[in-house]
């Protein structure tokens, strides 16, 4: 069952966000990338390829939770930041494992993929607003994560309907479930509330970070289509996989 979120405070920060880079949400479900995916006729490699890169973006994005966590000033907060930061470990990471294991991969074959410029870029982007950003300028970065991966969960699930035989259904029934709906409201909930606190030029920072890392999200998938490849390896023939 899809689980549409309700439309956010018109007057706070989520809304105007989500305005500001309408065009560009529209662009990321309507990838080719995305359509493939919800059509279940995505190519099984750039799957794969996109799984690799996700695995180790997630390890990025649960660091800089864990950092916005030990930032909080209120308790409840603290806690909802440190339980995002677990499930992106344990339960997301589960959902890349079990694909690994549908698919007969070993983990000698997934370590032999190297991490995308995209993937590197991004989880750059969120460790360096974990030590250096304002605490509510972090939360904005946070927040297309979990936003973004919903608004996409739930339209593809929308168009499919029943996923039982969908060669990606695990995928698309995870990020359009009420527990994950649950969790983006939390976001959007602290999201705005710090955004209200803050003075002009704070929020403006915010939203920033939050158009920047919904850029990020329409390249992580590009980056997937592409199976994008750094254009130097050619130069470097001895490259490690995983190196970051």
């Amino acid at each position: 069952m899809s689980h549409r979120l309700p439309e956010p405070d018109p007057n706070g920060f989520c809304a105007e966000a989500w305005r500001h880079t309408a065009e560009l949400q529209r662009a990321i479900v309507r990838h080719p990338f995305n359509r493939a995916l919800a059509e279940g006729t995505l190519q099984r490699d750039r799957f794969v390829f996109y799984l690799v890169q996700d695995s180790r973006y997630l390890v990025g994005f649960a660091q800089a939770l864990a950092g916005a966590a030990a930032r909080a000033d209120e308790p409840g907060d603290a806690e909802f930041l440190a339980r995002s930061a677990h499930g992106a470990l344990a339960e997301e990471r589960a959902l890349h494992a079990g694909y690994f294991e549908r698919f007969g991969l070993t983990e000698r074959e997934t370590a032999g993929i190297e991490t995308s410029p995209t993937c590197l870029a991004y989880t750059s982007y969120l460790r360096a607003s974990a030590q250096s950003s304002p605490y509510p300028v972090l939360v904005a970065a946070l927040l297309p994560c979990f936003w973004v991966y919903q608004h996409v969960g739930s339209t593809i699930l929308e168009e499919t309907g029943d996923t039982a035989e969908h060669p990606y259904g695990r995928w698309i029934e995870t990020y359009a479930d009420e527990e994950f709906a649950t969790a983006v409201l939390g976001a959007r909930e602290l999201t705005d509330r710090l955004a209200a606190a803050a003075d002009e030029r704070t929020r403006q920072r915010m939203l920033t970070a939050f158009v920047r890392c919904s850029e990020y999200e329409w390249l992580f998938w590009n980056s997937a289509w592409e199976r994008e490849q750094w254009p130097t390896a050619r130069w470097l023939p001895h490259r490690g996989g995983t190196a970051e």
